[in-house]
C-alpha cells in the first residue's frame, strides 16, 4: 500500500440518492444502513447533503438524518456535506449543531455551503433568493460567534461553549472565505484538477489561523467507484451520469436506474453528449487503478483527507466499491453485509 495514501483519512458523503422502486423513506433508511457499513469498514467521518424540492434526492434536512446517522452508529465522525447557510438563520443552525454535539459529545462536524436554493420556487418557499448567498462570509462569522458566546444579548443554547468543528464547502470563492475564517476545506470536484489544484494554493497561501485551526486542512471530495474491473467500476457510474443528463435535458432530476436499462437506450444527441461528460473525468477501476489515481490526486493537492460521494442503483455493488476502498486505503476490513 502507498504510503501517500496510508496517511491520508478516507470519508463518505452520502446523498440519499432515491432508486427506481424505492421511494424517499427508503433512501433515508439506505443513507443509514450505509453509514454503519463506512463506520465497520473505518472510514473516518459520514455525512449527509441538503438538497431542497429535487425529485431523486431524499435528504432534505441534513441536521435530522444526521442524528438519525448518528444514534445507529458509535464511532465514526457524522456531519453535513453541507448544511447550506444562506437557507438557513445562523442561530437555528448554532442550535441544531449544539444539539447533535450534546447528544453525540465529540463526533459531529458542522460542514457549511454557500448555495441557496437551485430554482426560484425553491428559493420563495425558504424565504431567500440569490443575493443571501453573497453575504455567506457574514453568516458564517455570525454562526462562529453563536459557538464561542460573544452576541451581547442572546445566547445559542446549548452551542454557546462547544466545540462543533466547522468545514466550508468551497465552491467559487469559498475557498478564499475558508482561509480568511481559518477553518478546513472542503472542495471538487476531481473532474476539474487544474481549477481544483490553483484553488487548494489559493486557500494555503492566504490561510490566517484561527480558533478553530490552526493551520490548513484540505479535503478533497470526488466520486471514486472500485470493483473487480474496469468496466464494471465505470457501471457503478452509469445511473448518476444518466440522471445528470436527463435532468440537463428534461429539467427534472429523475431516481437513479439500472445501467443496463441506460446503456439499452437510445438516446438523442444531447442527452449522449451531457451522458459521456457525467462519465469522464471520475476515478474509477480496480483497486490498483484507483490507488494509482487517488496517490496522484493527494500528491498534487497534498490532500489531508478524501471524502467519497458514489450514487449507483446497485446498493450491493456500492458497498462492494466502498468495501474495495477501505481495503487500498488500509482502513479497518470488517465483515460488512452486502446491501439489499
Amino acid at each position: 500500500m502507498s504510503s501517500v495514501i496510508a496517511s491520508t483519512r478516507f470519508s463518505v458523503l452520502d446523498r440519499s440518492r432515491t432508486r427506481e422502486g424505492h421511494d424517499g423513506p427508503q433512501a433515508l433508511r439506505d443513507t443509514v444502513r450505509l453509514a454503519r457499513q463506512a463506520e465497520a469498514l473505518g472510514f473516518h467521518r459520514f455525512w449527509v447533503s441538503e438538497h431542497h424540492g429535487v425529485p431523486g434526492v431524499a435528504g432534505s434536512a441534513p441536521t435530522v438524518l444526521a442524528a438519525a446517522v448518528a444514534a445507529a452508529t458509535s464511532t465514526i465522525r457524522v456531519g453535513t456535506g453541507g448544511v447550506m447557510l444562506p437557507n438557513h438563520q445562523p442561530l437555528v443552525v448554532a442550535e441544531q449543531f449544539g444539539v447533535l454535539e450534546s447528544l453525540f459529545p465529540g463526533r459531529i462536524d458542522m460542514g457549511l455551503g454557500r448555495s441557496v436554493g437551485f430554482t426560484d420556487g425553491v428559493r420563495r418557499a425558504l424565504g431567500r433568493d440569490k443575493d443571501d448567498a453573497e453575504d455567506f462570509a457574514g453568516q458564517l462569522a455570525e454562526l462562529l460567534r453563536w459557538f464561542e458566546g460573544t452576541h451581547p444579548q442572546v445566547h445559542a443554547r446549548p452551542a454557546e461553549g462547544l466545540r462543533v468543528p466547522p468545514f466550508v464547502l468551497a465552491t467559487g470563492k469559498g475557498a478564499g472565505i475558508a482561509a480568511a475564517a481559518g477553518l478546513p476545506l472542503v472542495i471538487g470536484d476531481l473532474r476539474g484538477r487544474e481549477r481544483l489544484l490553483r484553488s487548494v494554493e489559493g486557500y494555503r497561501d492566504a490561510f490566517r489561523p484561527s480558533p478553530w485551526a490552526a493551520e490548513p486542512y484540505v479535503v478533497v471530495a470526488g466520486t471514486v467507484a472500485v470493483a473487480d474491473g474496469e468496466e464494471e467500476a465505470r457501471r457503478l457510474l452509469v445511473p448518476e451520469a444518466w440522471a445528470m443528463a436527463y435532468s440537463r435535458t428534461h429539467g427534472t432530476f429523475p431516481p437513479l436506474a439500472p445501467a443496463g436499462r441506460i446503456e439499452a437506450r437510445t438516446m438523442t444527441a444531447k442527452e449522449r453528449e451531457f451522458y459521456e461528460s457525467g462519465l469522464r473525468g471520475h476515478i474509477h477501476g480496480t483497486e490498483e487503478q484507483v490507488a494509482d489515481a487517488l496517490e496522484t490526486v493527494i500528491k498534487e493537492s497534498g490532500a489531508d483527507e478524501v471524502l467519497v460521494t458514489t450514487s449507483t442503483y446497485d446498493r450491493a455493488g456500492l458497498v462492494d466499491s466502498f468495501r474495495r476502498l477501505a481495503r487500498l486505503a488500509g482502513l479497518t476490513s470488517a465483515d460488512v453485509p452486502a446491501a439489499a
